[in-house]
């Protein structure tokens, strides 16, 4: 893992539930730029457009950072980081099938995050936030 990853694991606590991730070391610039920001709170919505994911609207905010290991398709448990452009800035996090997109078309985000521990219950935290709405989520540094 490079030195700006580091080698810190991230709570993820949402919706009663609590994840484990592993910074990506293939978004050395998304990782440093998003641990400046931890602890980090926010509210999570449902994706729609992308399929079973859940996403934190960020609008015109500015992390630093351009695109680096981005893709259009995650796998269950990938956070990627969406820098704005062609859509408003976004983090989304993946629990099932899902390809990333906005009502402008195909986006890709920088993978930067990927849960490992809490896995099986990703999908029960897109179904709560789906069916109940909104929901808090908090990412900091695993101590």
């Amino acid at each position: 893992m490079s030195a700006a990853a580091g080698s810190a694991d991230v709570r993820i606590a949402a919706a009663g539930f609590t994840f484990r991730a592993k910074f990506h070391p293939d978004a050395p610039r998304t990782v440093a730029a998003f641990r400046r920001l931890l602890p980090y709170r926010q509210r999570l919505i449902h994706v729609r457009w992308s399929g079973e994911a859940v996403w934190i609207p960020l609008g015109d905010f500015d992390l630093g950072v351009g695109f680096e290991n981005h893709t259009r398709f995650p796998s269950a448990g990938d956070v990627l980081f969406y820098p704005g452009g062609d859509s408003e800035a976004e983090l989304l996090i993946a629990y099932g099938a899902c390809s990333f997109a906005s009502k402008v078309g195909p986006l890709a985000g920088n993978h930067f995050l990927t849960v490992f521990d809490g896995v099986d219950t990703l999908r029960e935290l897109g179904r709560r936030v789906l069916w109940e709405g909104a929901q808090d989520v908090s990412f900091e540094i695993d101590a």
